[in-house]
């Protein structure tokens, strides 16, 4: 029994966090729900505008006819005074009245604007949260890359951050020797196929490597001229459909420890992009090399880049 109580406890503890996750969803959906009724509500209001404003015309046309009728009569029994007087009471209860008509439309359409407002601001907190994690866990890999290449060089960080294997190849003489050859590991969640399901793809297979490099060339030189690319953008180019991730992930071109260049994972010495351009293979596994989320960074990069204009 003493159990009870704590379960019941865990229960709307587990719902509350659950309607607490949702919650900007459910403040926008009441939010359009919310201004669709206040618009129809306001539409019912203006139906019996007519009425009031008549009334109201009714009302004044008779203190009018009243002063004129005790013109007439010369006794002094209704003065400009009173006709003023009941004039602006008129007009404060035609006001009240109008109010009290579109009080309906504006409370719903304030309170759903608040609704759409919250939601609003509740994902921008989040947004700014995820980011600043996001942002707090690449700053230490990039630096951690960075104390890797100046320890042990370039090479050696991309043999650390890629899997590579010593394998047998011919030399210019015709002999044997060991090499790294050095290729991606496990594909990156940005990794996509380029095959027959792309537009761009083409039967002939060397227009299809001689396609890609020319798309790499062409994203290299876009983020040096503009100093920011989204994966989205490369995914577009090479007819692969688009990704949440790719709206918020690329490259940009900073003084940071980055690659500062956009690499579609195409490795010369891989067997993959042999039997690709040579047609046994009619696919290709593309991986990126993302900087990762680059909103943080685009607005900075300019003072960043200074120190190459220095040079």
């Amino acid at each position: 029994m003493k159990l009870v109580p704590v379960a019941v406890s865990r229960a709307f503890g587990r719902q509350g966090l659950m309607l607490q996750k949702n919650s900007p969803n459910l403040l926008f959906g009441v939010g359009v729900v919310g201004v669709i009724g206040g618009t129809v509500l306001a539409c019912r209001a203006t139906l019996k505008m007519q009425d009031v404003l008549d009334e109201a015309q009714a009302n004044l046309k008779k203190t009018r006819d009243a002063r004129e009728i005790t013109d007439k009569l010369q006794n002094g029994a209704y003065t400009d005074k009173d006709l003023q007087k009941d004039t602006t009471l008129i007009y404060i209860q035609t006001a009240v009245k109008i109010g009290r008509l579109y009080s309906p439309a504006v409370i719903v359409g304030g309170a759903s604007i608040a609704a759409l407002a919250s939601s609003h601001s509740i994902l921008t907190k989040r947004n700014a949260s995820l980011t600043a994690a996001y942002a707090a866990l690449d700053r230490g890999f990039r630096e951690y890359r960075e104390r890797v290449v100046e320890k042990y060089g370039e090479e050696q960080d991309r043999e650390f951050r890629y899997s590579s294997e010593p394998v047998q190849v011919k030399d210019e003489k015709g002999k044997d020797k060991i090499v790294t050859r050095v290729g991606p590991s496990d594909p990156s969640i940005y990794a996509r196929f380029f095959d027959q399901l792309s537009p761009s793809w083409s039967k002939e297979p060397e227009y299809n490597f001689i396609f890609l490099k020319a798309q790499q060339t062409y994203f290299n030189d876009l983020l040096h001229a503009r100093g920011h690319v989204f994966l989205n953008e490369v995914y577009d180019s090479l007819g692969i459909p688009r990704s949440k991730a790719g709206s918020v992930v690329g490259w940009v071109l900073t003084g940071q420890v980055t690659d500062n260049y956009v690499d579609f994972g195409i490795f010369e010495d891989a067997e993959s992009i042999r039997d690709f351009v040579n047609g046994r293979e009619g696919s290709i596994l593309l991986d990126f090399n993302v900087d990762g989320m680059i909103y943080d960074k685009i607005e900075n990069h300019g003072e960043d880049l200074s120190w190459q204009l220095s040079k």
